[in-house]
């Protein structure tokens, strides 16, 4: 660290003009991001896709379809809505609701236009809408449309969340620094971050897919550390300025702060990598977006932010508005004091609240995101769920079989094999109905089916439909369940089937298998996460504070403090309080609330107990060193805080569901982590365990530590 404070003090104007140069070309690409961004990110490699694609490229299934839901219209309506999205030459197919009764009852009614793999559906999306503007009870709807009103919702709420959440943080950093100047400093390098991130992750989206949640992740993620790392290393300098030059004061902060920093980011950078283990589209996403996120971060916060120091000298303290007292304060000193006459009291307390606070975790529902995540206020979530109330869509579901046998399926064993597996089938309860050459034809066995093709009228008749459901070696047989597909049940069901012997090699797909593959991926990989974040952790701060307990104690206050944000999130999502609709908590939740929290924490833990530990090594007095450490670290680690519970908690009043989850489950963790566990158990926890807090075994010579702070 001696050496970049060194390079930076020296060739400051030098760096400035480098990070002008790379934020002016990653600004322009970053302009490019929100048109790139498609799906929720909700996609596996697995036998779901297999089978989808297989679907497309042998049974002419579409790749994509879209609904137009029609509601109270008339036939007139319907047949010159359908006419003009027709000579738009946009769709495969279309099916009319006036050729399909199906497709139609009592008012309401819905088309189906199916698209192939080559369509680019965001600028389809874009045709049939301006097609069917101002047409009374005319929507569009389905995957493509809901995707694309995600995406815009996401952007109005970046939009939203910044505007509630920046002034506040620039009136914390008043508070703070007491100067404009300083003030907006950390505001400044959180922009750069944001916006350097996006460019880069322009230049990721040519080689990867990626999801329109990465729109909030980075910013909710970038602008929170990049002003967490401004205030300590700036809180530094003004600590220095006052007793060295400024060159010294730089230098000085890059090397002590800018350690801590680093350290920081190393934590986080660790909660976000453990992520890359389930392979799940939306966790790779936010795992290197949110490294990508990190880096820049740090990078800005030790060489712009000083290099900017450099460039303004006294002038940070310039239009100082309040007069910021340097140092402990009496309040925090009697705050500590406090705390350490009553350790065991405090300690009951907090478990207390935090106890309470995980109850309602044993009544967690996860769910993947679907059309829920749009505000209700969106004609395609509106006309989705017309359509599944009326016609019942979510009712039941519907599983393909794809099964592949080598001699083929057109001779009489292959006949016989189609006949067992529909029987099988069939005997299950939870089976509604199975299609196959038998059940569409209202033949029922395979004597009768080779008798009827020995008449070449018929013959005629059952050959497209032989064709429907066979296709040289390969199978179809779609299953409809008596369940919604993104029920228990339904995955129970795919799971069970998986792995019955049905006489030839098949494969699974729909939504019940889509779904039972990420929940499978998530639950499965969900311990090698846990034990890359807590391992690594454990050594970390192991090794920075030579001890046993601390990062035990670290790890065991972390988890209850995550459970009781966990039990908020239900109380306040899922049973539908503070004015939010009752909905449940997304799949995604988590695991990314627990990846990106337990990072952030171990900067509070790490900057409070290196305090303590500072302390300790002067005078060996636990209790001294812990009421030193934790009056002289308290409002820096209150600001931080307050800092990011206002960025990522603005986004609670934003209108994708998963993402106002995501920003309320981070803003409430860190809440309680500075100030129940940081304040409040550490603190009681370092009185109660002694000189014991510093235990090492096969520990040789006297304690000694390396200051990380």
């Amino acid at each position: 660290m001696e050496g970049l404070s060194n390079i930076v003090t020296r060739h400051y104007k030098l760096i400035l003009g480098i990070w002008l140069v790379l934020f002016g070309v990653l600004a322009v690409l970053a302009i490019r991001l929100p048109g790139l961004l498609e799906g929720d990110g909700f996609s596996t490699d697995g036998e779901h896709a297999e089978v989808m694609e297989e679907l497309t490229k042998t049974f002419d299934f579409p790749a994509e379809s879209l609904f137009v839901v029609f509601d109270q219209t008339s036939n007139n309506t319907i047949t010159d809505i359908l006419n003009e999205i027709e000579q738009l030459n946009l769709a495969e197919s279309i099916q009319s609701p006036l050729e399909d009764d199906s497709l139609y009852k009592d008012h309401v009614a819905y088309a189906m236009l199916h698209f192939d793999s080559d369509t680019n559906m965001t600028s389809v999306v874009d045709d049939i809408r301006e097609a069917i503007d101002g047409e009374q009870g005319v929507t569009l709807t389905g995957g493509a449309a809901i995707n694309k009103d995600i995406n815009s919702a996401s952007q109005k709420d970046l939009a939203s969340a910044e505007a509630i959440g920046l002034p506040i943080a620039i009136v914390v950093l008043l508070l703070a620094f007491g100067s404009v100047v300083a003030a907006f400093i950390p505001l400044a390098i959180g922009i750069v971050t944001v916006v350097s991130a996006f460019g880069v992750m322009t230049l990721f989206s040519e080689t990867m897919d990626l999801s329109i949640f990465v729109m909030n992740i980075i910013p909710m993620l970038g602008l929170a550390l990049s002003i967490d790392f401004a205030l300590l290393l700036i809180n530094r300098y003004k600590e220095e300025i006052a007793k060295h030059s400024i060159t010294d004061a730089v230098q000085t902060a890059i090397q002590t702060a800018g350690r801590s920093i680093i350290f920081s980011a190393i934590c986080v950078f660790i909660g976000l990598g453990a992520m890359l283990v389930m392979q799940v589209e939306i966790f790779q996403n936010i795992a290197l977006g949110g490294m990508l996120v990190v880096t820049i971060a740090v990078l800005a916060s030790i060489t712009l932010l000083p290099a900017l120091l450099m460039l303004l000298k006294d002038r940070i303290n310039k239009w100082t508005i309040i007069r910021v007292k340097p140092g402990a304060t009496t309040r925090w000193r009697n705050f500590a004091s406090f705390v350490m006459k009553r350790p065991v009291t405090l300690i009951l307390v907090a478990l207390i609240i935090l106890g309470i606070g995980i109850i309602p975790v044993k009544n967690m529902e996860l769910t993947i995101p679907q059309v829920d995540s749009l505000p209700e206020s969106y004609d395609s979530r509106q006309a989705y769920e017309l359509m599944d109330q009326q016609f019942g869509l979510g009712d039941q579901s519907t599983v393909y079989i794809i099964a592949d046998r080598t001699d083929g399926w057109n001779n009489s064993a292959g006949l016989e094999d189609i006949k067992n597996i529909e029987d099988k089938l069939l005997a299950d309860k939870e089976v509604k109905s199975v299609d196959t050459i038998f059940t569409a034809s209202e033949i029922p066995t395979v004597e009768q089916w080779e008798q009827s093709l020995m008449v070449p009228e018929v013959e005629a008749q059952l050959t497209p439909l032989l064709d429907t459901f066979v296709q040289d070696n390969k199978l179809l047989v779609p299953v409809t369940l008596n369940f919604n597909g993104s029920s228990d049940e339904a995955q129970d069901w795919v799971r069970e089937w998986s792995e019955r012997d049905l006489g030839v090699d098949f494969k699974l797909g729909g939504q019940p298998k889509f779904n039972q593959e990420i929940f499978d991926e998530i639950f499965d990989k969900v311990g090698w996460l846990l034990a890359i974040i807590l391992g690594s952790t454990f050594i970390i701060l192991m090794i920075a504070f030579r001890s046993i307990l601390i990062p035990l104690k670290a790890i065991i206050m972390n988890i209850i403090g995550l459970a009781s944000t966990f039990g908020i999130l239900v109380y306040i999502f899922q049973y539908g309080h503070f004015g939010i609709e009752e909905t449940t908590i997304a799949l995604i939740i988590p695991v990314i609330v627990f990846s990106l929290v337990f990072g952030l924490s171990m900067d509070y833990e790490v900057f409070l107990i290196s305090r303590i530990q500072e302390e300790y090594l002067k005078h060996q007095n636990n209790t001294l060193a812990t009421v030193d450490g934790l009056t002289s670290t308290s409002k820096i680690i209150t600001s931080a805080a307050l800092i990011m519970i206002v960025i990522t908690g603005a986004f609670a009043f934003t209108d994708v569901m998963p993402v106002k989850q995501i920003g309320v489950g981070i803003a409430i963790a860190v809440a309680i982590d500075a100030s129940i566990i940081r304040l409040l158990l550490v603190p009681s926890l370092m009185k109660l365990f002694g000189k014991w807090n510093w235990w090492l075994p096969f520990r040789k010579g006297p304690y000694k530590a390396k200051k990380l702070h």
